[in-house]
Formats: C-alpha cells, sequence, structure tokens
C-alpha cells in the first residue's frame, strides 16, 4: 500500500501526463467579447483548479491586465487569440510572479510580436512562441518526475529513528520544505533575470525622467518664452 506522499506524486505525475493544455489549433477563429473570453478560459483551465470555487479568469482581471499593460487594449471590445494567448501566460505566471515582474517579463514580447503593436518581427508571431513553449513543457514532465521522486527519497530518508507514529508527519514536513526551497531558489533566479534583463517600463503617459507629455510642453514653452524675455531685455 503506498504512503500518503507517494501516492500524491503519483496522482499528480498522472495529471501531468494527460493534461489538457490549450493548443493554438483550438482557440477560436473569430475574436471574442470579454463574456466570451472568460468562459473559454473557465471551460478550458476549470478542471486546473484547485477549489471550486476558484476563479480562473473575470472581467475585474482583464480590466486590470490591460490597465496595468499585461495586455494590449481590445479592438472594438473583442479580443483575439494573441489576447488569449497571452492570457494564459499569466495565469500560469500570475501563481508565483508579481504583476509588475509579469508586465516586464511580457513586454518585449507583446511590443514585439503582437498585432498592432510595434510587431517589429516578420519571423515569428505570439502563436508560434506559445507552440514552442507548450511543447516544451510537455517534454519536461520526464525531467520533473525524476525531480520529485528524488526529493521523496531524500525525505524518506529522514527520521527514520522516531517512532513510526511521528514519521510520516516529519517526512512529509521534509519533503514539502526540500519542494519549498526548490521553489524558492528558482523564484529567485525568475527574479533576478528579470531585474537584469527587463527595463522597468516608465509610468504611463510620462517619459524616462518621470514627465508626461504635457508636463513637457509646458516646461518647454517657459523655457522658449524665458530666453526671448532676455533677449529683449538684452537689445534695451
Amino acid at each position: 500500500m503506498k504512503d500518503q506522499i507517494t501516492a500524491a506524486v503519483d496522482e499528480l505525475l498522472q495529471k501531468l501526463a494527460h493534461r489538457n493544455y490549450i493548443t493554438p489549433e483550438e482557440l477560436p477563429d473569430i475574436d471574442l467579447y470579454m463574456d466570451q473570453v472568460t468562459t473559454f478560459m473557465d471551460t478550458r483551465l476549470g478542471p486546473h483548479k484547485r477549489r471550486e470555487e476558484d476563479k480562473v479568469l473575470t472581467k475585474t482581471m482583464i480590466n486590470n491586465y490591460a490597465k496595468n499593460e499585461l495586455l494590449p487594449p481590445p479592438v472594438k471590445k473583442k479580443y483575439s487569440k494573441e489576447h488569449i494567448l497571452l492570457l494564459t501566460f499569466i495565469y500560469y505566471l500570475k501563481s508565483f510572479l508579481s504583476i509588475g515582474d509579469i508586465q516586464r517579463l511580457l513586454a518585449p514580447v507583446t511590443k514585439r510580436y503582437f498585432p498592432g503593436e510595434e510587431n517589429t518581427s516578420d519571423s515569428i508571431s505570439i502563436e508560434d512562441i506559445y507552440r514552442e513553449i507548450l511543447n516544451l513543457e510537455r517534454r519536461h514532465v520526464d525531467t520533473l518526475e525524476e525531480e520529485l521522486r528524488s526529493h521523496l527519497r531524500v525525505a524518506k530518508d529522514c527520521f527514520t529513528q522516531v517512532p513510526p507514529e511521528e514519521q510520516a508527519d516529519l517526512q512529509l514536513f521534509t519533503f514539502l520544505c526540500s519542494l519549498s526551497y526548490d521553489v524558492y531558489v528558482k523564484k529567485q533566479l525568475i527574479e533576478h533575470l528579470i531585474d537584469q534583463a527587463c527595463t522597468p517600463p516608465s509610468p504611463k503617459g510620462k517619459n524616462p525622467q518621470g514627465k508626461t507629455a504635457a508636463q513637457g510642453k509646458a516646461q518647454d514653452k517657459k523655457a522658449a518664452q524665458d530666453k526671448k524675455a532676455a533677449q529683449e531685455k538684452g537689445a534695451k
């Protein structure tokens, strides 16, 4: 009979091996209104929720993503398949990254490859990038299984000297701490690379010096007026 930890690991690995990811092929061929987007995402990602009452995506979330520039605005209140692919990235990333870090991570991709943005690349699209990441995640399942079973073996070798009624709880605690430290280190690395490689965005509507366009124009106008007054004074 399997113990609690082994059974949980086996169950998770089985789910990962048969996880039904959102694929580009199943995305709607037409743009969707917000209600249709939330329904689609909830239908496809709902089975992955931890609790039944958890929300996959809401209107408020979408509006906040657009407000914080994680997501380009819709066109005539409709969202394209590229919007849905970005929302899928955001869904997974938000479980361990802040909104600010996600924005910095996605900004270069969105700017270069999202239709209607600057879109400076003709070589690949958002869909191509998503497909490559999806294939990578599928191939990663075997590596992940070995990592989890390694953590499990280490935990099983701990606290072998304590009474049986205490051993299971202590080994579970050890296993979870081991996984947590692994997550902590990887999160630290991700945040460090974001800080090093992803330029922080300027506040919306402001230039790198922190001035809005209106403030910049007003300052330029005042400088011109001061210069003109100085020239007139010197001519007298």
